[in-house]
């Protein structure tokens, strides 16, 4: 559902140029600091596959991919909605060893977005994924990961501030974690939206455990693609953002699915068809690594870091012409 917020007497606290150099800035320091922290090294990734190969992201299954045709070639291609999978034969393809991986910028085109004040039909974001053991397939190696991202949030916001000490979020020293059934019952009345602005408010920094299968009310907190993702070893990283008061997700991320969980999702969903798909097979006779990895917003936290209002002010795409206006005539500048 498309929802444009327009916070009262916003200002930008910088010119376009400014924040051209300030986006600058954030990526290239973030980027440095998860691949230290992570022990992950950069690789090319592309910016479309074969529908065939099953590698393309499902998301939450009704969003259509964007497909074309290139000359001397007899099939379409499909533009990635995410790396989720391509990553995971990257790993093994280019031979890591455990507790080593790697990152990629993705760029993707999402046409079923609602263009919104976060949301565009432009993705961008650091995909990465490290190979784990067998033993590391717990909540406890999955908290100690969130915690290591959200140590590296924590140490570009204080690099911010020390080049633009007016842009400081006061973000909390520690994550706070929580399953998506335990903000179920802390909040029975609420949607799951208004579930994960009330605890973010609270506590300023979340992780949400456990997204994508059916809670007690029989509804899954969220949609989650069957395929990549083990529901019970997943979740979001949620800031509290208070330009926009809203909770903000910065990553989604998780312990990828091993050769049981992965049919006992796509049983859930119904779609025991992609049994039969390359991907999937490879994971059931296990010819890929174990892994855990994510997607971190790069628009997403500019914005954030920046104290930006729309995340057109933080990246170049389309929106409609009366939100343009609308922001135009608030004070919102977009790229």
């Amino acid at each position: 559902m498309k929802r444009l917020i327009i916070p009262k007497d916003y200002k930008s606290e910088l010119g376009l140029l400014d924040t051209e150099i300030a986006i600058k800035f954030v990526k290239d320091t973030f980027e440095r600091l998860l691949a230290d922290k992570l022990n992950l090294t950069r690789v090319s990734a592309p910016l479309f596959v074969f529908p065939k190969t099953g590698l393309n992201d499902n998301l939450n299954g009704y969003e259509r991919r964007v497909n074309f045709d290139i000359k001397n070639i007899e099939s379409e291609v499909e533009i990635v909605q995410s790396l989720a999978k391509w990553k995971r034969h990257a790993l093994a393809r280019y031979q890591f060893i455990p507790h080593t991986g790697l990152y990629t910028d993705m760029n993707a085109i999402r046409r079923d977005e609602d263009l919104d004040t976060l949301h565009s039909a432009y993705v961008d974001q650091w995909d990465w994924e490290k190979i784990i053991d067998r033993e590391d397939r717990n909540e406890v190696y999955l908290r100690k990961t969130v915690k290591d991202i959200y140590s590296v949030i924590l140490e570009l916001e204080h690099k911010v501030s020390m080049v633009h000490p007016h842009l400081y979020n006061e973000l909390p020293q520690d994550i706070y974690f929580i399953t998506s059934e335990e903000l179920l019952q802390r909040y029975p009345d609420k949607t799951p939206q208004e579930r994960e602005y009330l605890i973010c408010k609270e506590k300023k920094a979340v992780f949400l455990l456990g997204i994508g299968g059916k809670l007690s009310n029989g509804m899954p907190h969220d949609g989650r693609a069957a395929d990549y993702d083990d529901w019970s070893l997943n979740g979001d990283i949620l800031l509290y953002y208070d330009v926009l008061d809203i909770a903000f997700e910065i990553s989604s991320m998780g312990i990828r699915v091993d050769e049981t969980s992965i049919v006992s999702q796509l049983k859930a969903k119904g779609e025991e068809t992609k049994l039969e798909n390359p991907y999937v097979q490879d994971i059931l006779n296990k010819r890929l690594p174990l892994t855990i990895g994510g997607g971190i917003g790069q628009s997403r936290l500019c914005m954030f870091m920046l104290r930006k209002a729309h995340i057109g002010e933080v990246q170049s795409s389309v929106w409609d012409d009366k939100d343009l206006k609308l922001l135009e005539e608030n004070g919102i500048t977009l790229l």
